[in-house]
């Protein structure tokens, strides 16, 4: 794995810039200054739906033409809201309209292209734009290039930067592409999620006063900023003695859509029955333990809908592993001073976010945000990288890196040239299809997927839903007469992305499982049937690629869905697998079917002929 620090990016200048060989001649010198300005803000417009579209990366798009007078002008853009909402170039051209005709169009990373997910690269082509820039690859084997060499194929001029543009003035772009999509990169690198340590400190080092009291230490304004790390993240990790001492409620509470996941790490379970963690109507909540550690207190916590995951030896690396195979992202660990050393120690965090306030509360047992690493000479400390510097309120806040942001720019020969190599090579199980999350090579199988189907709604009458899980969630409601179900399912067919249909729905059911339709637990399955026959159906590239399957098992591969998903070791129950393969089995037989009408029909023709 290469490493990249922005501190020792090394850019040399160019007189004017290298042109890759793949590409026409490199921009003229002028124009450099507004692709610098272009991709930034294709990055800054890609950081507005941080926390929303993980596990999918943020993209941003930016669509500019020139004007007349040799500069260029923003006639479009957008950005991808959330996971299963539209792509930010399909947004950004429609905002342009007429307008991309001959522009270029700025993305802060080259986008998805694959059998099931082609919609951002058709919507750049088919709108009349002649030039892209990109400002990084995409992190991913399996999608890096593709959609690169699909925009040369049909003609357009693409440039990279770092590859086809290599200028010192494309410094800072280039560094805001690699930040907004840092959680990315680290995952796709280190096979762990991108983990934050988040703490607030006096000014003489002490996140809690010796009697352990710790409410407030740092300002509201820095309490705000918290909450939208926290909204970033996938899930939050906190240790026992967090929860014994200051019963955090962990929310993210910014009015958003994405609310992250909150995690106790505790050996003992020796925790308290009445806290707001427990209280999971809004948000869940996991607990990870040792393997049989009080027993009796694991059955408390499933009976408040806590889910309680056992390790044989619980430490921050094996809980990584376990919440990288779950699909997380990213997480913020807001954990105390040992909880956060051993963290350190597992070599898993890879940025530091300390908010220093301006007081000094002293104390010899005041415990720090940082317990016991080993370390004896100052030669040994841990150094940040890349360090910024942020006034909050009457606070500092200090932010760097532990570990330098993946460069993933090397280019190491895709699937494709590998198999012209070697054609025995094969990058998947021949007899097993693993899809779980949109950046799975099959990940348009998912009932989260872009992907709208019209199907009726709770009135009988035909409503154009979002994506397949809007249509299953509303369908657990139907004949509610409840004012305050009707109002969910309004919300719910409004849902911007799936995941904020699904909480929604979840949500609901919990809170009023009265309201759900008394035969919800037997119709469930044809409820999903139904929605993923007509999405299949409606998009033939989807059907195609669901053919391509004959022979494997499909198996949805979410570890902690033991319903519609295939369970951590294998226990689950796999239906969106089985749904899945139940509809190939039908198109398969049309397909066969219509082929035998052909061939009679050639042969009827044939005989006619004949005689």
């Amino acid at each position: 794995m290469m490493a990249f620090s922005f501190a020792s990016l090394k850019i040399p200048s160019c007189l004017p810039c290298r042109a890759s060989l793949a590409t026409s001649p490199s921009p003229p010198r002028s124009s450099l200054s507004f692709d610098a300005a272009y991709i930034k803000r294709a990055a800054d417009l890609a950081d507005k739906s941080a926390g929303f579209t993980e596990p999918h990366p943020n993209y941003g798009c930016v669509i500019a033409a020139s004007s007349g007078n040799g500069d260029k002008v923003v006639v479009g853009e957008g950005y991808m809201y959330a996971e299963g909402t539209s792509p930010a170039e399909l947004e950004a051209v429609e905002a342009a309209g007429e307008r991309c005709r001959g522009a270029t169009a700025y993305l802060n990373m080259e986008p998805n292209h694959c059998l099931g997910d082609q919609a951002a690269v058709s919507a750049l082509i088919q709108s009349g734009i002649t030039r892209v820039v990109i400002g990084i690859r995409h992190p991913l084997q399996h999608l890096r290039g593709k959609a690169i060499r699909a925009f040369r194929s049909e003609g357009l001029l693409v440039d990279v930067l770092g590859e086809d543009i290599q200028c010192k003035s494309m410094e800072e772009s280039l560094k805001s592409c690699l930040l907004v999509n840092a959680p990315l990169l680290y995952r796709a690198a280190s096979q762990v999620p991108f983990s934050v340590l988040k703490y607030a400190m006096t000014l003489d080092g002490k996140i809690a006063a010796s009697s352990g009291h710790a409410s407030w230490i740092s300002s509201k304004k820095s309490r705000t900023r918290v909450f939208e790390l926290r909204g970033r993240s996938d899930a939050v990790i906190v240790g026992g003695n967090t929860v014994r001492r200051d019963n955090p409620q962990l929310t993210a509470r910014h009015g958003g859509g994405h609310l992250p996941q909150r995690i106790v790490m505790s050996k003992s379970l020796d925790l308290p029955e009445v806290a707001n963690l427990w209280d999971v109507a809004e948000v869940s909540t996991m607990v990870m333990t040792q393997r049989g550690a009080k027993r009796s207190f694991q059955k408390f916590l499933a009976s408040k809908g806590i889910e309680v995951v056992e390790f044989e030896i619980l430490n921050p690396k094996v809980v990584m592993d376990y919440l990288y195979d779950r699909g997380c992202l990213s997480v913020l660990w807001e954990c105390g001073g040992t909880l956060a050393a051993s963290a350190i120690s597992s070599g898993i965090i890879h940025k530091v976010h300390a908010f220093i306030a301006p007081k000094i509360i002293g104390g010899k047992n005041a415990p720090s945000p940082v317990g016991e690493l080993g370390m004896v000479e100052m030669s040994q400390a841990l150094e940040l990288i890349d360090v910024n510097y942020e006034q909050v309120g009457p606070d500092i806040l200090v932010s760097g890196f532990l570990q330098p942001v993946p460069d993933l720019s090397p280019v190491i020969p895709s699937i494709d040239e590998t198999s012209a190599i070697d054609p025995t090579v094969s990058p998947y199980e021949s007899s097993i299809i693993f899809f779980y999350k949109t950046w799975d090579p099959y990940g348009a199988f998912s009932n989260f997927s872009l992907h709208p189907i019209r199907l009726p709604d709770e009135n009988g009458e035909y409503y154009n839903w979002p994506s397949v899980e809007h249509y299953y969630q509303a369908n657990k409601f139907v004949g509610s007469e409840d004012p305050v179900v009707k109002t969910c399912v309004k919300e719910i067919k409004s849902a911007r992305s799936p995941e904020e249909a699904a909480r929604l729905g979840r949500r609901t059911q919990r809170q009023r499982p009265d309201s759900v339709r008394a035969d919800w637990d037997t119709v469930k399955i044809d409820v999903m049937y139904r929605a993923l026959k007509c999405k299949f159906t409606t998009y033939p590239y989807l059907s195609s690629m669901l053919v391509s399957t004959a022979g494997s098992v499909l198996v949805e591969a979410s570890p902690h869905d033991l319903f519609w998903g295939g369970g951590r070791d294998g226990e689950g129950m796999n239906y969106l697998g089985r749904l899945l393969m139940q509809l190939r089995s039908e198109l398969l037989a049309e397909n066969s079917a219509s082929n035998a009408d052909n061939k009679n029909e050639e042969t009827k023709f044939r005989n006619c002929h004949e005689n």
